[in-house]
């Protein structure tokens, strides 16, 4: 039989389910935060020249009068193409700060207040390493944003992103911060931002805006999404608030960002080159090529070293390295301690100027037996193939058979340069150098594969 709550008892579980204190925990109201920060939050249109059509100068009288009527309406200008992103206000007198590739070109540059008042921007200064743009408009009084620390912040802390993804402004949108410090994938130039990850909801037109935590205070700039469809797909990042300032700063004194210099390219350490190396651990960033004349090259650095701490700081990934080293002020002395060897030593180096300039890259030959212990067939470098190959030194891996180079990973066309850290300068010294491997032991070997240093690691079986 089915008994029926008396009538008291079912008023008082509605009032307990209607309370606040029933709420489910950690879900928090965002109302009142939208409200205070939403008018310091703009809409920015850049309006840029579209490159000019192949048939643009062509000569009217050597068309033929059948074909002029499709030509002859075409505009022989550029037409300007709009587009959208968001930015916030961090002063009363106007400065605004966004994303370098929301106005990165642009011609006219229009900021749309929360109000509807609309006004012509200036470009203050852009850095396109750290993809940050400051703005200035001429207003007084406006509403500002309350700048917060991105180093406080938290993995797994609510945040709040305001923007106009596809043109539709002040839209709101929440999440948590799903990890710090992330290394992203992006230009050749290197990255130099430990991005803030989350999983807020940022589409096209959202980049330049803020993002809040739950006390009102922007801690980060949204800039990226990784997407397949174009779309959101669950991962964005921000630009750490701490980071931008400290550009915001260097914009409005000169207009351009000066940062570190050290001159080397690293890998990530996995646990293969960690034993390899003789570490106990996988830490640091491994050093796989030295650029001539430059800091790292004058502190004595060496291709093989292992770098764990830079300026009193640890590397313990090697995206951490790029980011310190960025913000660490031209020409001024740090210690950087690596590992070589299996042994810890420290170097004292005079960190430099990154220049634009530093931001890239720079008879018959003899065969050796296939029946190396490597399962290689290599042969020397000709004159050409250094230049063209970017290796100085080293044997070309003309073919790769079963064996523990395969399982290792090197492939055909890669230059050998090193082998447990001594360099190969021929195919007879490559041969001699594997007579003392040791058996059953990760041994490091550097190569070049498409102009890019890189260590891979081997072990000899007995």
């Amino acid at each position: 039989m089915i008994k029926l709550a008396p009538l008291s008892v079912v008023v008082l579980m509605l009032l307990v389910l209607s309370s606040p204190l029933a709420r489910p925990a950690g879900l928090p109201g965002f109302t009142e935060l939208v409200k205070q920060a939403s008018p310091a939050v703009v809409n920015i249109t850049a309006t840029r020249k579209a490159e000019a059509r192949q048939f643009e100068n062509y000569n009217e009288e050597e068309v033929p009068e059948l074909f002029r009527r499709f030509f002859g309406n075409v505009p022989r200008q550029n037409v300007p193409r709009p587009s959208a992103g968001s930015g916030f206000i961090i002063s009363e007198d106007g400065y605004i700060l966004t994303n370098n590739h929301v106005v990165e070109n642009a011609s006219e540059i229009l900021v749309a207040l929360s109000d509807r008042r609309e006004r012509m921007a200036t470009l203050v200064g852009s850095d396109k390493l750290s993809d940050l743009a400051l703005l200035k408009i001429d207003a007084k009084e406006l509403p500002i944003v309350k700048l917060g620390s991105s180093a406080k912040l938290e993995v797994g802390e609510w945040v709040v992103a305001i923007g106009s993804p596809f043109g539709f402004e002040h839209s709101v949108t929440a999440g948590i911060v799903s990890a710090k410090g992330r290394s992203l994938p992006m230009e050749a130039e290197g990255n130099y931002v430990p991005f803030i990850q989350t999983d807020v909801a940022i589409n096209p037109g959202n980049s330049g805006g803020p993002l809040f935590n739950l006390d009102g205070e922007v801690v980060g700039i949204n800039s990226q999404i990784f997407t397949r469809s174009g779309g959101f797909m669950g991962l964005s990042f921000a630009i750490p608030i701490d980071v931008a300032m400290e550009v915001v700063a260097q914009l409005k004194d000169k207009g351009t960002v000066a940062r570190g210099w050290l001159g080397v390219l690293i890998q990530r350490v996995d646990r293969d080159l960690a034993e390899s190396f003789g570490m106990d651990r996988a830490a640091g960033a491994l050093v796989t090529q030295v650029f001539a004349n430059s800091p790292a090259a004058k502190g004595g650095l060496r291709e093989g070293d292992i770098i764990v701490s830079f300026d009193g700081k640890p590397i313990d990934l090697s995206s951490d390295l790029p980011h310190i080293v960025g913000r660490t002020r031209a020409e001024s002395e740090v210690d950087v301690v690596v590992v070589r060897e299996s042994k810890r030593k420290t170097l004292r180096v005079k960190v430099g100027l990154l220049e634009a300039t530093d931001l890239q890259t720079s008879g018959g030959p003899s065969a050796i037996d296939n029946s190396n212990l490597l399962g290689l067939e290599v042969r020397d470098l000709t004159a050409d193939e250094q230049a063209s190959l970017g290796a100085d030194k080293g044997v070309l891996v003309v073919r790769v058979t079963d064996g523990p180079g395969q399982v290792g990973g090197i492939s055909r066309g890669d230059v050998i340069t090193t082998v447990n850290s001594e360099w190969v300068e021929s195919t007879k010294s490559f041969a001699n150098l594997l007579e003392k491997l040791p058996r059953d032991v990760a041994i490091p070997i550097r190569i070049v594969r498409n102009q890019r240093p890189e260590f891979l690691v081997v072990k000899i079986p007995r």
